[in-house]
Order: C-alpha cells, then structure tokens, then sequence
C-alpha cells in the first residue's frame, strides 16, 4: 500500500484524528519490538505531520542509536542532545547510499541510490580524509560502497560520513578562510543542506585515496553545512588496492 503523505493534520485537541488515538509511549514500546525498522518507521512518517513529528524527535534517534551505538555515543558526548542536520537524516546516511546522477555532484555518470542492509563507518579511517592541520576533528566514514564494471569509468566506490560538532570544526574554518564556493544547485541527499566541495577547497589528502583502495586522481568529495560527507572514487584492480592498503598503513 503507497501512503501519500500529508501535511493538514497536526493532531491538535479539536482534531478528529486523536479518536482512539495510539499515545507515544504506546508507538514507542511497538516500535521497539520492531526493532525500530527503518522501513517500518518512514511508512508511519508518511501518515500525518504528528507522526513524522513523532518519528523524527524520537523513533530515528533509536534507529540510530540501535544500528550504530558507539558512534552515537560519541557524536553526543559533547553534551547535545540532537545531531547535526537531524536524527532522521543521521539514519537515513546510516542505510543509504546516494549513488549519484549525470549532470549533478559527479558530472558523467549515473548510478541510483540504494538502501544497504549495513555499513561499517570507522573514525579510525575518518582521519584519513582529513589533511594534517585537521586532524583532531573527529569525522565517521563508512566503507565504499562498490559498484563494479561501470564501463568507462571502471569500478566505482561511494562513501558517505559525518563530523562530529562540525559548527566548531576546523575543517569548516578552513573551508571559510579558503573562501570555499557552495555549490550553486546540488544539496545533500541526507539533510538538503548545502555543500561545499572538498576538492575545489584542496583539501583532499592523498591518504584518503590509500585508505579506500582507489587512485589518488579520481576522489572526490563533499561536506554539507551540517557536516555530512558524501564521495566518489575510482578503486583500484584488488591486488593494486591490497599494495596501496600496505603503503598506507606502513
């Protein structure tokens, strides 16, 4: 069944709708022994205002504070309650990988987008993807996402992460003092933020290119104002990729 999503319906006193109404503590426990089902959480968001409220204040910080604990206890030991861009755009980076369009952030080629059933995102390989000056940003990225025999372009890895406090980061004073240009059309598939390009701003470390496996000429990638990252990247043939992982960790 296809839910159309509405947006009249705000569940105020007077509203019909609240008649039997299920309470939040009520869609919580449900929820929860749903295993806080990602699927099962944006179909509810599509019903009314009150319920994408309700998914996004509460039922998507415990998607994600499920599927990635460690992570989310970090990203939150600062003392914020919230995540930058939101609990519901931090789940939707979690599971989906933007693939990307011809004539958008990548330019040549088209690859749609697609859940994934699970990523591993490391704060370990995060440092990679920062030049030295950076590095005590705190910055997750998952492992890309292959998209093999891509004709001309060979094959394809997509990779996606989140800064941590990224307001006070110095990857974003940087982009400001650098004057970096946000990109006049495309926005983040996870939070509809804009962004800026890493690549533009030159500040793309060869040790990214080493920790994903791909050549050191074909990487790029983009950090929107709430932090979120998104990259593309041509991988190298298995055992050049192998050579490239040992360099990189000697």
């Amino acid at each position: 069944m296809i839910i159309t999503k509405q947006y009249r319906c705000i569940h105020s006193a007077s509203c019909l709708c609240t008649k039997g109404h299920l309470s939040e503590e009520v869609i919580f426990l449900v929820f929860q022994r749903l295993n806080w089902n990602p699927k099962a959480v944006a179909t509810l968001s599509c019903v009314c205002k009150w319920f994408d409220d309700l998914a996004k204040r509460v039922l998507w910080k415990e998607f994600c504070k499920t599927r990635a604990p460690k992570m989310m206890l970090d990203l939150q030991s600062s003392g914020s309650h919230s995540v930058d861009g939101n609990w519901r755009a931090l789940g939707k980076l979690l599971i989906y990988c933007s693939g990307c369009k011809k004539g958008g952030l990548f330019n040549n080629i088209h690859i749609p987008g697609h859940f994934v059933y699970r990523t591993r995102f490391s704060r370990t390989s995060g440092k990679s993807f920062l030049l030295p000056q950076c590095r005590t940003d705190v910055l997750y990225v998952s492992d890309p996402c292959e998209h093999l025999d891509q004709g001309d372009e060979g094959d394809i890895g997509f990779f996606r992460g989140i800064f941590k406090s990224f307001g006070t980061s110095k990857v974003r004073k940087m982009l400001i003092k650098r004057e970096a240009q946000l990109h006049p059309t495309e926005v983040c598939p996870y939070c509809k933020a804009k962004l800026w390009s890493m690549l533009q701003a030159k500040m793309v470390p060869a040790s990214a290119s080493c920790r994903l496996g791909a050549y050191e000429d074909a990487i790029e990638y983009y950090v929107c104002l709430n932090g979120h990252v998104l990259g593309i990247c041509t991988l190298l043939p298995l055992s050049d990729s192998e050579e490239a992982s040992e360099h990189s960790d000697a």
